[in-house]
């Protein structure tokens, strides 16, 4: 391999000066004219192709020589072929893209790791390179990774390179992320607003109606903001991909996504109230995303659900609080034999609009929920409903051998059972919850009645006490004014002091 050369190109823009002179422009040998060149040249690529590396637009001639000093510096570190080729691939990438020579130091440690070395690698192309190795994790998982990389860390911080990126950079990523959540919850307010006016001025003339129509038609439709639990999944997956960097590259010691601590804000449940209520049906603002029907709301719905054909599903659902992909996942036999038990040993999750089976993510999971004697009743009926659909199917029914489904025997897809249940919502007038809600439902019903905060845990499936005692905080308090008044009113009384208020003179 022959030793690099430092030397001066023409910089004549005159192409008949250059068509005549070539590198001999009489121009050239002056200071202010052409720039300092690098040439060095590289090990032979396996096919034995010669390869050099070139760089040109050094002031002067000193820069260009402890550049080429650098390279040589960087080639005499390898210690076999395999590594002057990692090196040598490395400097016709640097060469083409014109990124930073690396520290040579930095460049040996990378080499005991037997990896590509590519310190300058931006964030956005690791990530690109590092999703399609997750082929360990459930289909749902890497769907929210790649929703994280594709929505929040390549517009963000994807430019950067990984040996660049600081916790001051992801830090600003997750401050742009609240500019942005604060638009889209005054988006939101906006649409929430005019579609309460078009709701109260039905009768109003027909230019009114059309040009608030037309003005909800020219916001942008509603968005969930990030809130806090998606920021803190954001940081993990940012943290995985660069942790396997880390161990599995050797590009970077420094992860700098360790270092960022955001609030794990889950908002808290809260009852509807009837104030709640009122104010709902004025605004058609929800007070919380995560709402929770009293017992009488609660009693409405069921009431209203009668005859559609999931009512026995929503009646577990209010009453016990299974997940949706464990109700769809059940099984004939998961039914004790004497109706007062089933078991909760495997869930239905919907990815990309297929359907997958599934264990539960914790073993806390996978438990025995006991049953009253009503939703016993009704999964016995709904068992029934299910024979005489087979009959009634024949030859076209489908046994998937789930509990709840479809009228013809297909198992039901989750989404679809979430869809039924907020458009019944609706129908009834109800104050809106989400399906995931009928589980804060089922433990408001169960903490009203006296049940012990560690049965509800069990029944819930949470991997925890504190996480129930945690979530359930803002609601307890509530529940503990109403037992009170409950309480209060078993006691029977045939006559009662009256309280008013009366005024008090004022001594002379």
């Amino acid at each position: 391999m022959k030793a690099g050369s430092v030397y001066k190109r023409c910089a004549c823009r005159d192409p008949e000066t250059r068509k005549q002179y070539g590198k001999q422009c009489p121009k050239l040998n002056k200071k202010a004219h052409g720039a300092w060149t690098i040439k060095q040249e590289l090990p032979a690529s396996k096919d034995g192709q010669r390869r050099n590396f070139r760089r040109s637009g050094y002031a002067t001639q000193e820069t260009a020589r402890a550049e080429l000093d650098q390279v040589r510096s960087l080639l005499a570190i390898a210690k076999n072929d395999r590594q002057r080729d990692q090196i040598a691939e490395m400097l016709i990438d640097l060469g083409k893209s014109g990124g930073e020579l690396p520290d040579p130091e930095k460049t040996q440690r990378m080499l005991k790791h037997g990896t590509r070395l590519r310190a300058d690698c931006p964030v956005g192309e690791w990530l690109d390179k590092w999703m399609p190795r997750q082929t360990h994790l459930a289909r749902s998982t890497v769907r929210n990774y790649q929703g994280h990389i594709d929505d929040y860390l390549k517009p963000h911080l994807g430019d950067i390179g990984v040996d660049e990126l600081s916790v001051s950079d992801i830090v600003e990523m997750f401050a742009e992320i609240q500019k942005e959540n604060e638009r889209i919850s005054a988006n939101n307010d906006d649409r929430h607003a005019l579609l309460a006016r078009i709701k109260m001025a039905p009768t109003s003339p027909r230019s009114i109606r059309r040009r608030l129509r037309e003005e909800l038609a020219s916001l942008p439709p509603f968005r969930k903001p990030a809130g806090p639990s998606t920021r803190n999944r954001i940081k993990a997956t940012l943290r995985k991909a660069l942790n396997d960097l880390i161990a599995q590259e050797g590009v970077i010691t420094f992860n700098a996504a360790h270092h960022i601590h955001l609030a794990d804000e889950k908002p808290k449940p809260l009852l509807w109230t009837p104030e709640r209520v009122k104010e709902w049906r004025q605004t058609g603002k929800k007070p919380s995303p995560v709402m929770v029907w009293t017992p009488e709301l609660t009693g409405e719905f069921l009431d209203g659900a009668v005859d559609d054909p999931l009512y026995e599903l929503y009646v577990v659902a209010l009453y016990r609080g299974p997940r949706r992909g464990e109700l769809c996942a059940l099984n004939e036999t998961d039914i004790a034999e004497d109706f007062r038990s089933i078991n909760i040993d495997s869930q239905l999750t919907e990815v990309d609009y297929e359907v997958e089976e599934s264990t539960p993510k914790t073993e806390a999971g996978t438990r025995t929920v006991g049953l009253d004697h009503e939703t016993g009743q009704a999964l016995r009926w709904r068992i029934e409903r299910n024979r005489q659909n087979r009959l009634r199917w024949g030859d076209a029914w489908v046994d998937s051998g789930r509990l709840f489904t479809e009228p013809n025997g297909e198992q039901l897809r989750p989404s679809s059972v979430s869809g039924r249940f907020e458009r019944l919502v609706a129908l009834l007038g109800l104050p809106p919850i989400r399906f995931h809600d009928c589980r804060h439902v089922a433990a408001t019903l169960m903490l009203a009645g006296g049940a012990d905060m560690k049965v509800v845990q069990a029944l819930l499936g949470h991997a925890s006490l504190s996480v129930t005692a945690d979530l359930y905080a803002s609601v307890l308090p509530e529940l503990a004014l109403a037992a009170a008044e409950a309480a209060a009113a078993l006691v029977p009384r045939s006559r009662r002091r009256h309280f008013g208020l009366t005024s008090v003179s004022q001594p002379a």
